[in-house]
């Protein structure tokens, strides 16, 4: 739902009344990934998408379904290569759809959750339509209990989403709980003519993305203006005094020593998704006897993606910053990094519940 935070705020204050379409389980591969949504009002205008163009016409009917009934459905959609005509996936996966009226009550829910301005998590009933919307210290909605509540501040924690389970036969509760936490944070050191274009792919990625550099001259608003902020400071000393978790992604790209060895040698002992230092295979070397001497083990060696990127043959700031990304994105993903026209291995490596959500509205 955080997809469309955007045009679901308009359509609040509009008063607007709305289907709103949530993928909630995906099996294989499928265009969309749990948590992707789609909306249809009562005049018939849609925001969002499921499917990239599978199924967006039998989920719009849905919607309109749902539009004049009140009551909430469930739908699979799957493979259907047999029949030119049916509805379904031409990637072979399959993907399941749950559609909701918005209503006023509804409303007052989602908004509290759309508009939040922390992390925040939204529970809903698979069976009634039920919604919760739940902050840290706050809670808008139906009453669900204890359980429910309790698997919902777990979620709030991970910043997870996906269907859940919770209580004992005869008392079973299935609910989506859809989550979503502040975006993880692309840490840039080194303000060289690389991190322009590495700071703009990592804003397409969806980073909060910082730039640090102890040269003053370099380190500047204009030269970044695409950076949410600007550090001058050494580099060490930042990462020593700022947040990180196991989301925050560091590239390394002065590939001088005096900034590079005590920086890295805090940043890999740090729980980060990724550590990566540009430089040459000399300075790579160079790097890893300083480290070594610094006392630094070898499996904490290991972590280190140096020369950072994968190989694309690029050449250019842009072309690196590609590469850059992709070995983030792989490694971050589980991805292998090989050509998917060349391997038989999945597309997509994501587990299909409790999905980790790093999306900002």
């Amino acid at each position: 739902m955080w997809d469309i935070a955007n045009g679901l705020r308009q359509w609040h204050a509009a008063g607007r009344e709305y289907a709103l379409a949530s993928v909630i389980g995906v099996r294989g591969s499928a265009p969309r990934p749990v948590g992707a949504a789609m909306a249809v009002d009562s005049a018939g205008a849609v925001i969002g998408s499921l499917s990239g163009g599978c199924v967006e016409g039998a989920v719009y009917e849905l919607c309109r379904e749902v539009l004049r009934s009140g009551a909430p459905l469930r739908e699979r959609f799957g493979y259907s290569g047999e029949d030119g005509f049916a509805v379904g996936l031409t990637c072979g996966g399959s993907l399941e759809v749950f559609v909701q009226p918005v209503r006023a009550a509804a409303r007052v829910v989602f908004d509290a959750a759309l508009r939040a301005q922390e992390a925040v998590t939204l529970v809903r009933d698979l069976a009634t339509g039920a919604a919760m919307a739940l902050g840290e210290s706050w809670c808008v909605g139906a009453e669900f209990g204890a359980e429910v509540i309790a698997e919902a501040r777990v979620a709030l924690e991970l910043g997870a989403t996906g269907v859940r389970v919770v209580g004992c036969d005869p008392q079973l509760r299935t609910v989506f709980v859809e989550s979503r936490v502040a975006p993880p944070r692309l840490l840039v050191f080194g303000a060289v003519d690389f991190a322009a274009a590495v700071v703009r792919i990592g804003k397409f990625l969806g980073y909060r993305v910082t730039v640090c550099d102890a040269r003053a001259v370099f380190a500047t608003a204009a030269r970044f203006p695409e950076a949410d902020e600007v550090v001058v400071d050494w580099p060490h000393r930042y990462l020593a005094a700022t947040a990180v978790d196991a989301r925050t992604v560091l590239c390394v790209l002065t590939h001088d020593p005096k900034f590079d060895v005590p920086l890295l040698e805090a940043a890999l002992r740090l729980p980060v998704a990724y550590v990566g230092a540009m430089g040459s295979r000399r300075t790579h070397a160079d790097r890893l006897l300083r480290l070594r001497a610094a006392g630094l083990s070898e499996s904490e060696l290991a972590r280190l993606r140096s020369p950072i990127g994968l190989d694309l043959g690029g050449r250019t700031a842009e072309e690196t910053a590609v590469a850059v990304a992709a070995e983030i994105v792989a490694v971050r993903r589980g991805g292998s990094g090989r050509s998917l026209s060349g391997v038989d291995i999945p597309i997509h490596h994501d587990p299909d519940v409790f999905r980790p959500s790093t999306r900002a509205s």
